[in-house]
């Protein structure tokens, strides 16, 4: 055998466990859990994983090939989110997909080691969930839906769209610290706009939320807001129903309330805090640290309106304030 062929042959023999390890390495399956607030039918959480989904797979992970995801649809049921909650973490995934406080605090009580990564949540430092936005010093990462100084909006929008507003029921969950903390806000700004504010403390009973509702809409120039919460979510098909048969005008912090026949909403971009959330699933199955992944606020806010509702509420909606919506529903 000549010297060059022997030299050449050794050398790639060499490499061949390397390249072996690299893609053995490459293709070792990563396990993916995704804990849900929602049944498996809600279209719009379907929306949301779908683009987590869409986005690790432009990441380079592939379903089947080189990640498993187990998912499960809590609903909004507190003892099946924690089931749920003991279910994932047993399975020992590398990292868990969390959405919002009502599945982030049941996740954190039974695993203080698996990352977790939260598209959104009010306040995770006031809840406990992570020491700071800048250094969360834990187990979990991810995005605030809003800053509180947003709640403000609310109202000033409401007040915008109905002039004709001078009591409005806020309608929010107590239970929660983001819950009292969006109101306090409201609070504070409603002097100047010359508008009082009620708070209806939202919980499970939707005949306790009519008839909440019901009770404030009988005295004249009301308007509702509906606060960010998970309880929202859940009750969010009710408000409307309630502000369309009340002819209630109303603002809501969750732009597909709008879509469904709300008036207006202004709040985050859900869709793509999914997005960014695979973005930090990727790094963390690459190697990084919760504790070092920065709790990242909004950009940017979106504000859609719903046309046929107006008209049906028999308001016209400013020209200034449609020039600025990024949705609007005829």
């Amino acid at each position: 055998m000549k010297r060059r062929e022997f030299i050449t042959l050794v050398g790639g023999a060499a490499a061949w466990p390397v390249v072996a390890r690299g893609q053995q390495q490459a293709e070792r399956m990563r396990r993916i859990g995704v804990l849900l607030p929602a049944a498996a039918d809600d279209t719009e959480f379907q929306a949301r994983v779908g683009a987590f989904l869409q986005a690790l797979a432009l990441l380079g992970w592939t379903i089947g090939r080189n990640v498993r995801i187990d998912t499960r649809w809590a609903g909004a049921n507190a003892g099946e989110i924690r089931r749920h909650a003991a279910e994932l973490a047993a399975l020992a995934p590398d990292v868990i997909l969390a959405t919002g406080a009502s599945t982030l605090g049941p996740m954190l009580q039974v695993t203080r080691t698996v990352p977790i990564v939260f598209p959104f949540a009010s306040d995770p430092v006031g809840a406990g969930f992570v020491d700071s936005l800048a250094r969360p010093g834990g187990n979990a990462t991810g995005f605030v839906s809003f800053e509180f100084s947003l709640s403000a909006k609310w109202l000033e929008l409401l007040k915008q769209t109905a002039p004709g507003v001078t009591r409005a029921a806020v309608l929010r969950d107590a239970v929660v610290p983001s819950g009292i903390g969006q109101f306090g806000v409201i609070q504070a700004v409603a002097p100047s706009l010359r508008v009082e504010v009620n708070p209806i403390n939202m919980r499970r009973d939707a005949g306790e939320i009519e008839r909440a509702i019901a009770a404030f809409a009988g005295s004249p120039n009301g308007g509702l807001i509906l606060t960010a919460s998970a309880t929202a979510q859940l009750h969010g098909d009710l408000v409307i129903a309630l502000a369309a048969r009340h002819k209630l005008p109303a603002v809501y912090f969750y732009r597909h309330l709008v879509t469904a026949g709300g008036l207006m909403s202004y709040g985050s971009d859900f869709i793509n805090h999914y997005r960014l959330a695979a973005g930090y699933v990727d790094r963390i199955l690459k190697g990084e640290k919760p504790a070092d992944l920065p709790v990242q606020a909004p950009t940017k806010y979106e504000l859609a309106i719903n046309l046929g509702t107006a008209k049906a509420l028999g308001l016209t909606i400013p020209p200034t304030l449609l020039a600025r919506a990024d949705e609007v529903i005829e």
